[in-house]
């Protein structure tokens, strides 16, 4: 994958190796900046360049053909798997959830006692992971629904039950949190979760404005200090 960077860079800060997950979009990049899809299935690789390619270039704009070539397979092989561009890419939008599920079983902060401070460390590592070209860390799923929620009902389903996968994987830590610390405004765990998704698709969404996770960076770091300040000043520490 390639991108075209502004041309003033920041410098970026490399992740610790302990918390990394991989790579969400699947496959590897090559000399040439082109993704070489990973070892496994057909319907794998297929899945994986789906995942790679619209986060690069939108649903629409890609092509059967094109995601037939970044996962190095025939045609025929697609058709034997898939019946549509539009059965991948809900099958992809599944793949996506299974992709996200890492994050909330690898990372350090998910050893913590504390939920409150397992919370905060998940948007920290959110944080993290808004580095490099913008098509690494940005949606899938966020970016296919608002291609083809109104097109395609089969897609917005499984867009919609991926984003909520991630909202109910958050919501047990928030509740612990608030039954540990207590919560200001009467706030419930589903609706906090599916707040930080909210942010998060929103600083997506901006950083592809300008081509740079800056922007993004600013939106997560402002996330984090409201729910410090929603938790009160214990849960600040």
């Amino acid at each position: 994958m390639t991108t075209n960077h502004p041309p003033s860079t920041p410098r970026r800060t490399p992740r610790p190796a302990a918390a990394r997950v991989p790579s969400a979009g699947g496959g590897t990049p090559t000399a040439g900046g082109s993704i070489r899809a990973p070892r496994g299935s057909a319907r794998d690789k297929l899945i994986a360049a789906a995942h790679a390619t619209v986060r690069r270039k939108g649903y629409a704009a890609t092509t059967v053909d094109e995601i037939c070539a970044v996962a190095g397979v025939t045609k025929g092989a697609f058709f034997h798997h898939f019946a549509s561009k539009e059965a991948l890419a809900v099958a992809a939008a599944e793949g996506w959830t299974e992709r996200a599920r890492p994050m909330f079983e690898l990372p350090p902060h998910t050893k913590l006692d504390d939920p409150l401070g397992r919370l905060i460390g998940h948007i920290d590592f959110r944080f993290s992971m808004l580095d490099g070209p913008v098509e690494d860390f940005t949606c899938f799923v966020g970016t296919m629904v608002q291609e083809a929620y109104a097109t395609s009902p089969a897609i917005r389903a499984a867009c919609e039950a991926s984003i909520n996968a991630y909202c109910e994987a958050l919501a047990p830590d928030i509740e612990a949190a608030i039954a540990r610390h207590g919560i200001s405004h009467g706030v419930t765990a589903m609706s906090l979760a599916r707040h930080v998704q909210a942010v998060l698709q929103g600083a997506f969404i901006m950083a592809k404005t300008t081509d740079d996770p800056v922007i993004a960076r600013d939106s997560v770091t402002h996330l984090k200090r409201y729910i410090t300040m929603l938790f009160g000043a214990d849960g600040a520490r």
